[in-house]
C-alpha cells in the first residue's frame, strides 16, 4: 500500500462528510486517498516456470552473493550496492523464492523494475521491511512507469483451478491429529487434506498454499475498538465477513498509521506519523497489530469500509507438503505448528496455523493451490543416497520424501536427522520412522533433543558427532537437503557440514567452504527454509 502517492478523488467521491472533524486540507487527503485505494485492483500476477525463466535478466550473471535467507536486510543492501535497479530490488526480498508473491525473488525484482508488476508488497516473509525498501527503490523510475499500490496489475493468466494463488480450487479437510505428547511446550499437527473433487497435482517437494481466515474473537474485537457491531455491512457484504476473510489484522501496515495521523493531534499523531514512516517511537512497534494499533492511538472511530482500505490482503500462507502422491493417491497433508503467544494480557494467534489446527472445520471447503518447489526435490537417480535434516516440522517433506522413494522402491539409501526437544513428547511420526528403520527402507535415523538433558544438543551437534560418516555419504555422491529456520538453525547446519569438510576431508576452511559451495552449484545442497 502506497499512502504517500494518493490518487486524487473525483469530485463527485466524498468518504468524509464536511462536518468529519478534519481541517480542508485533512479531508481531501484522506477522500483521494481512499478513493484510489478502491480503484479496482488487479491480482498479482502468477508466474509458470517458463514465464518466471523469461523475466530473468539475461545479462546479470553477478552470482547473487545477497541471496541468503538469513543474511539481514542492511548487508543485502550493501552487497547489491552499485547494481542495475533489478538486483538492487531482487536484494529487498526474503530471499527465499518461496513463490508466495507468485515469482520468484528475482523475477519479482525485474517484473517491478519493468513496471509489469505494480504492487510493491507481496513479499510476504519480506513484510514492512522489503515493502519500504521497494518503496524507496522504485523512486528510482520514471514517474509514468513507478508502481504504486493504487495501480491495477496486468491481466495474468491463470492456469486450472489450484495451480496457482490467483485460481486456487476448493479442498476438504479430512482429518487432523496432534502429534506432540503429554506435556510438550508445543501443538504441532499432522492435517490431511481429500484432493479428489479438486483434481490437484503435487510432487514431494512441493509447498500448499492455504487461504486462512482470521480469528473470530481477533475480528470482533476490532470491530469493537472502532466502534463497530456485527450489524454493520461494507456494502452487500456484511463487516464482519470481510475483516474475516479479507483483510490482514497481523501486523499494523503503515497505510493504517497514515490514516490515524489524520484521526489523532498533537504528540500522538506525531508518533502515528512516525510508525508510518518505519519509526519505532515507543519501541514496541514489532508489537503492533491492527487491534493493538487501534487500542494505541485511542480506539478512534472508524467507518469500518475506511478501515478495511487503510489494511493490507489476507495472503495465503504456504506450508511444506508432508505426504507422497505415490504413496497416499488423492490425499495431501502438512505438519504444522500451532502459533500461539502472549503480549501483555493478549493472546496472539498465527492466522494460517491455528486455522488449520483448531478452526477449519472437517468436510468444510477450503480455497487452496500447490505451489511447485523452485530447486527442492528428488534426485533423478533413485539410487542416489540423500541426507536430510529437518527439526521440529522440519521434518515435512522429508516425511513425503521417504514416503515417495518407499512407494516407487527406490534403492537409494536414506539419513534423517531429526531433532526436537523432549523425545518423549516431540518425537514426531516415531511409530512410521521405526517402520522405515526395521524395513531397511530408513538407513540411518540421527536423533537431536535439546531438553533431555542439561546440555542442548541439536542437529549441527549430531552431524559433527557422526562427521567421519556424513563426509562419506558426500563422496559417495549424496544429495544434502535441510528444512527449517532460515535465520538461526539452517546457518549453523551449513556452519557444521563446513566443519565436517574440513575435518574429515583434510581440507582448509576455504576448501571446505567452496566443497559446500560446489554442492550447491550441482544441485546437491538443497534447502527449504522459512
Amino acid at each position: 500500500m502506497n499512502a504517500q502517492t494518493p490518487l486524487p478523488a473525483p469530485p463527485s467521491v466524498s468518504f468524509f462528510p464536511e462536518t468529519a472533524p478534519f481541517s480542508e486540507e485533512q479531508r481531501a487527503w484522506l477522500n483521494g486517498f481512499f478513493a484510489g485505494m478502491l480503484m479496482p485492483q488487479g491480482a498479482p500476477t502468477a508466474l509458470s516456470p517458463a514465464e518466471n525463466a523469461a523475466l530473468m535478466p539475461a545479462e546479470v550473471d553477478d552470482g547473487a552473493p545477497w541471496h541468503d535467507a538469513a543474511m539481514p536486510m542492511d548487508e543485502r543492501m550493501k552487497l547489491a550496492e552499485g547494481r542495475p535497479l533489478p538486483r538492487r530490488m531482487m536484494a529487498a526480498m526474503a530471499q527465499q523464492d518461496c513463490g508466495q508473491c507468485g515469482y520468484l525473488c528475482e523475477t519479482y525484482a525485474a517484473a517491478i523494475a519493468s513496471a509489469k508488476e505494480t504492487k510493491l508488497n507481496l513479499c510476504a516473509p519480506g513484510g514492512k521491511e522489503t515493502a519500504r525498501m521497494l518503496k524507496s527503490l522504485a523512486a528510482e523510475l520514471d514517474g509514468a512507469a513507478a508502481p504504486t499500490a493504487n495501480e491495477p496489475a496486468p491481466a495474468a493468466p491463470v492456469g486450472a483451478p489450484g495451480t496457482s494463488r490467483d485460481n486456487p480450487a476448493l479442498v476438504s479437510l479430512v482429518a487432523r491429529h496432534r502429534l506432540n505428547k503429554g506435556s510438550s511446550e508445543k501443538e504441532t499437527w499432522h492435517v490431511e487434506f481429500d484432493l479428489a473433487a479438486a483434481g490437484l497435482d503435487y510432487e514431494v517437494g512441493d509447498s500448499f498454499g492455504i487461504f486462512p481466515q482470521n480469528d473470530p474473537g481477533l475480528v470482533a474485537a476490532v470491530l469493537d475498538a472502532i466502534g463497530c457491531t456485527p450489524a454493520d455491512m461494507i456494502g452487500e457484504r456484511s463487516a464482519i465477513d470481510t475483516l474475516t476473510n479479507d483483510v490482514a489484522l497481523s501486523a499494523a501496515p503503515d497505510g493504517l498509521f497514515q490514516l490515524l495521523t489524520y484521526l489523532t493531534g498533537g504528540e500522538v499523531r506525531r508518533k502515528a506519523r512516525a510508525l508510518a514512516a518505519g519509526e519505532d517511537p515507543d519501541g514496541d512497534a514489532s508489537t503492533l497489530d491492527v487491534l493493538a494499533a487501534l487500542e494505541k492511538f485511542g480506539r478512534p472511530r472508524i467507518d469500518p469500509e475506511v478501515l478495511i482500505e487503510a489494511l493490507e490482503p489476507l495472503q495465503p500462507r504456504l506450508y511444506s507438503i508432508s505426504s507422497s502422491p505415490k504413496a497416499t493417491p488423492g490425499r495431501l497433508s502438512l505438519t504444522v505448528d500451532a502459533v500461539r503467544y502472549r503480549i501483555g494480557t493478549r493472546a496472539r494467534l498465527g492466522v494460517g496455523s491455528t486455522f488449520l489446527a483448531a478452526r477449519l472445520e472437517a468436510g468444510a471447503p477450503m480455497r487452496a493451490y500447490v505451489q511447485k518447489a523452485h530447486g527442492f526435490a528428488l534426485p533423478k537417480d533413485p539410487a542416489t543416497p540423500i541426507i536430510m535434516v529437518g527439526p521440529g516440522t522440519g521434518i515435512a517433506p522429508f516425511r513425503a520424501f521417504l514416503w515417495d522413494r518407499m512407494a516407487a522402491k527406490a534403492p537409494g539409501r536414506n539419513w534423517l536427522f531429526f531433532g526436537h526437544q523432549r523425545s518423549d513428547c516431540d518425537f514426531f511420526y516415531e511409530d512410521e520412522l521405526a517402520g522405515m528403520r526395521a524395513s531397511g527402507h530408513l538407513s540411518r535415523l540421527t536423533l537431536a533433543w535439546s531438553r533431555d538433558g542439561s546440555k542442548k544438543v541439536y542437529v549441527q551437534d549430531r552431524m559433527r558427532e557422526v562427521g567421519a560418516d556424513l563426509h562419506a555419504w558426500l563422496e559417495s555422491g549424496a544429495h544434502f537437503y535441510i528444512c527449517g529456520d532460515a535465520k538461526r538453525m539452517a546457518k549453523d547446519v551449513e556452519r557444521a557440514l563446513v566443519e565436517v569438510v574440513a575435518t574429515h576431508g583434510g581440507k582448509s576452511t576455504d576448501e571446505a567452504l567452496a566443497y559446500v559451495a560446489n554442492l550447491k552449484k550441482a544441485g546437491r545442497y538443497q534447502a527449504d527454509v522459512y
